[in-house]
């Protein structure tokens, strides 16, 4: 989309005046060209394919739905326990070189590898890779193996235990705070502040998961967080202690039932990821006095960002625990209003990812180029490691109607899918819960409308003027 939609660091470039004018420029006009695409029939048809679904699913016999989230187990086992210690070593490692290229490399974001790899290869690939595949953080995560060193040099026990009332408090705060940096903080993308930042969350998790142990890596640390529930997605997890292969979900739906401050971070996560492309909007600057052609800068809007981000992801909880709540009503079931909204908190993954896919992949299509360029020369000292030469990067491709056409689909598809995903899953849940398919649909229908709507929302998201 516009230059808005590049992952947080790139919308506080202008600050340091490292935005390259040609790439605002490709932007702008990528823009342009959404405005003159026919959106509203496009959002007309991807609002009515998830309303569609929800009509065959209503109609289908429920055993239909279950079939769909059945994995099937492949013949074998995979034993690699001890290597992945070893894995998360080295990830620790290559962490602490970019940390330094952070505070000692080149200033510019767009050649220094530190902002790169964070926003881009981390939050942008690989939180994409771990929703569509499955678990890879597990293995890639820096804290598990540097921790088990720790422990065994120095035979360190679990000092504390974390009270059962905290649930998983620590982690919805540890994940509402990155994505304050994320969303809010003025200059993100900044090397040496973003150095500082991972440096010191690192630092935080490695004496947090001393002293309480794992479970502080389920409770108390938003990232994992984030990336396990992910990996409830993925086509591949194990079933019956084997490994498995399902449609995206299956894991999500046959996983034991969230905590309530598990299910309450699911729908967090949605959130964030929709007030990510809400406050780009002209909507949202409007709404705060800000002329959008000229935006003041990422500075003049911390509080508001800050606050917004809370106030969107409070109302989306309430909102979702009342659809929830009303379907339980409809359908006369006495199961527990919390514990449902902890049944029915996972089918809400699907929308994140879905969201997350289509909001970045405009600035991956650019910024992938700029990994490719650092990797070839991380320091900016003429080196050429990959044997790629003179390198440019290009934005060609958002210069021309068609190729932006096919792009801003990919991105409502990405939308649409999550949403059609979401609705089976919740009408798996609801056949497996109340085991009648009529009851079933009854109960989902306040959830069902509030995904159309939710649907229209995000497409009006991607089709909007922007003027960060």
């Amino acid at each position: 989309m516009s230059i808005c939609q590049y992952p947080p660091r790139f919308k506080g470039l202008t600050i340091f005046g490292l935005l390259a004018p040609q790439q605002a420029q490709a932007h702008a006009s990528e823009q342009g060209f959404v405005l003159l695409l026919p959106t509203d029939a496009y959002i007309a048809a991807g609002t009515a394919c998830v309303a569609l679904t929800v009509l065959l699913l209503a109609l289908l016999p429920g055993s239909v739905t279950a079939a769909l989230f059945r994995p099937v187990a492949f013949g074998l086992r995979i034993r690699a326990a001890g290597v992945a210690p070893i894995v998360s070593c080295l990830s620790c490692l290559l962490l602490a070189t970019l940390v330094w290229a952070g505070l000692y490399g080149p200033r510019d974001p767009l050649t220094n590898p530190l902002p790169l790899a964070v926003w881009t290869v981390w939050w942008v690939a690989l939180v994409t890779v771990q929703g569509v595949l499955g678990d890879v953080w597990r293995w890639l995560n820096p804290w598990t193996g540097p921790v088990a060193v720790t422990r065994r040099l120095l035979r360190l026990p679990v000092l504390f235990r974390l009270p059962a009332w905290l649930g998983q408090g620590g982690s919805v705060a540890t994940f509402l705070g990155f994505a304050m940096f994320m969303l809010a903080d003025p200059a993100p993308a900044d090397p040496a502040r973003l150095a500082t930042v991972v440096a010191g969350y690192w630092l935080f998790t490695y004496i947090a998961l001393l002293m309480f142990g794992p479970r502080w890596y389920w409770r108390g640390e938003g990232i994992a967080l984030l990336m396990r529930n992910y990996a409830s997605l993925g086509l591949f997890g194990a079933t019956g202690g084997k490994p498995g292969f399902g449609l995206t979900g299956w894991q999500a739906v046959a996983h034991r039932v969230p905590r309530a401050g598990a299910a309450v971070f699911m729908v967090v996560m949605l959130g964030t990821g929709s007030f990510d492309g809400l406050n780009e909007t002209f909507w949202w600057l409007d709404l705060m006095g800000i002329n959008p052609l000229e935006f003041p800068g990422r500075s003049a809007v911390v509080k508001q960002n800050a606050v917004g981000l809370l106030v969107a992801n409070a109302a989306l909880v309430s909102i979702f625990g009342l659809t929830v709540w009303l379907g339980l009503r409809l359908a006369g079931g006495d199961l527990d209003p919390v514990r449902a909204f902890c049944l029915f908190a996972p089918t809400i993954l699907p929308i994140a990812l879905g969201y997350h896919v289509a909001h970045y992949l405009t600035s991956f299509l650019v910024d992938g180029q700029y990994v490719l360029a650092v990797m070839n020369d991380p320091l900016a000292r003429g080196e050429d490691l990959l044997g790629l030469g003179t390198f440019y990067v290009t934005t060609g491709f958002f210069n021309a109607q068609d190729s932006v056409r096919i792009i801003w689909l990919s991105q409502a598809g990405a939308v649409v899918a999550g949403h059609v995903i979401a609705v089976a899953m919740a009408h798996a849940i609801a056949v497996r819960l109340l085991g009648d398919n009529r009851r079933a649909a009854l109960s989902q229908a306040p959830l069902a409308v509030f995904m159309v709507l939710y649907t229209l929302f995000g497409l009006w998201l991607l089709a909007s003027p922007r003027g960060v």
